[in-house]
């Protein structure tokens, strides 16, 4: 039976989701800003949670209506069969995302909601179930627009962008999900050399590495639909076997990591060890505008601080362009990807950007400017 999903993603990352949902059976696709639609069976449900590097959840919609006030959006919670799929003794939680609603209190909707579910299943069952906001069995999620309600089960559970044994976090960290569609932009293949000369935590050296060993994103972890009465348990115990048997093993890879302070080396080091990947990646402490590249050409890939970790705008205004002098030196035949919100660094690196790609890094608008670096090149970006 086919099923209406959504999988919401960092903006910007639409189109390469739309093809990844392709790629494993989706039906009806249909991008949205910031989300991708589609239609599917369970087990569709469960590839896309344990394959998709792009998308944040997969949301199974369990209702839609149109509404005129609070009571229509608790009638239409009410009306729906959720003791057919979770229990009582199971805890939930209710968020609400609303765009041009006319209604004034989101947490007075997210409250009748709870009430709804709730109550129905008081009347079907004789009990409650509890709430839970920190670490809930069962997550409903309800979008409001100008006139309509729609209903979902979250069938992932904590957002997929937590791979499941990342240990050390910094400051400002890059979400799992943005970090591999940078890496798709970029157009990197695996067996092409990458470096991360600001690798923090070292997400795009684990993003990539799982990449290049064909690792699907969801196998360390676990998902929201597991705690589902619809979990066919063996067709599940299948595809999981069927992908840890996939993963390619080889000693070593292209793949190299770097940053100017030692404990962010140090960080990225036991983020490598917790995926099982630390062996394949190099990692040294090197700062970018000293360091030489690690092969003749490949892909770098880097979150340049905006004011975070180098600090202020005075010190960026320096960095940038020793950057690219940098680049323009020893970097000869790399293509470079930075992902960037500040509208200064393509006018301080003074050097043209080939393409610039409109991304979201959360709420924060960025770029990912590209400069294929040629030998002899000088070209620079007009201030």
């Amino acid at each position: 039976m086919s099923e209406q999903f959504f999988a919401p993603c960092p903006r910007g990352l639409e189109p390469g989701l739309q093809d990844e949902l392709s790629a494993l059976g989706a039906g009806k696709i249909r991008q949205v800003p910031g989300g991708v639609s589609f239609t599917g069976d369970w087990a569709l449900a469960y590839a896309v949670n344990l394959e998709s590097r792009l998308a944040t959840r997969v949301l199974w919609q369990v209702a839609h209506g149109r509404y005129h006030g609070e009571q229509d959006i608790y009638k239409l919670a009410y009306g729906v069969t959720w003791a057919k799929w979770f229990t009582p003794e199971q805890t939930m939680r209710v968020y609400v995302t609303a765009r041009r609603s006319p209604l004034k209190s989101l947490e007075f909707i997210t409250l009748r909601i709870k009430d709804a579910v709730c109550d129905h299943f008081r009347t079907i069952k004789g009990v409650r179930p509890s709430i839970d906001t920190a670490n809930p069995d069962v997550r409903i999620h309800a979008f409001l627009s100008n006139d309509e309600a729609m209903l979902y089960i979250d069938t992932s559970g904590e957002p997929l962008y937590k791979r499941g044994f990342k240990q050390a976090a910094v400051e400002a960290p890059l979400k799992e999900n943005l970090a591999a569609g940078i890496l798709r932009v970029s157009g990197w293949q695996p067996g092409e050399a990458l470096l991360d000369p600001m690798c923090g935590s070292g997400t795009f050296l684990i993003e990539a590495a799982q990449i290049a060993l064909d690792i699907a994103p969801g196998l360390g972890r676990r998902f929201g639909f597991e705690a589902l009465k619809t979990l066919d348990e063996s067709v599940w115990r299948r595809m999981r076997k069927a992908a840890e048997g996939r993963r390619r093993h080889v000693a070593k890879l292209p793949i190299f990591g770097s940053d100017s302070e030692g404990v962010q080396v140090k960080r990225a080091r036991i983020n490598l060890e917790a995926a099982g990947l630390a062996d394949q990646v190099t990692l040294e402490q090197a700062e970018l505008t000293e360091r030489m590249p690690p092969a003749a050409e490949g892909v770098m890939v880097a979150n340049p601080p905006y004011g975070v970790r180098i600090g202020e705008s005075s010190e960026l205004a320096e960095f940038y362009p020793k950057l690219g002098d940098a680049l323009k030196a020893r970097w000869a035949g790399w293509r470079c990807y930075f992902l960037s919100a500040d509208p200064e660094l393509p006018k301080l690196i003074k050097l043209k950007a080939t393409k610039r790609t409109p991304m979201f890094n959360g709420a924060l608008e960025c770029r990912v400017f590209e400069y294929k670096v040629i030998a002899g090149s000088n070209r620079r970006e007009k201030a």
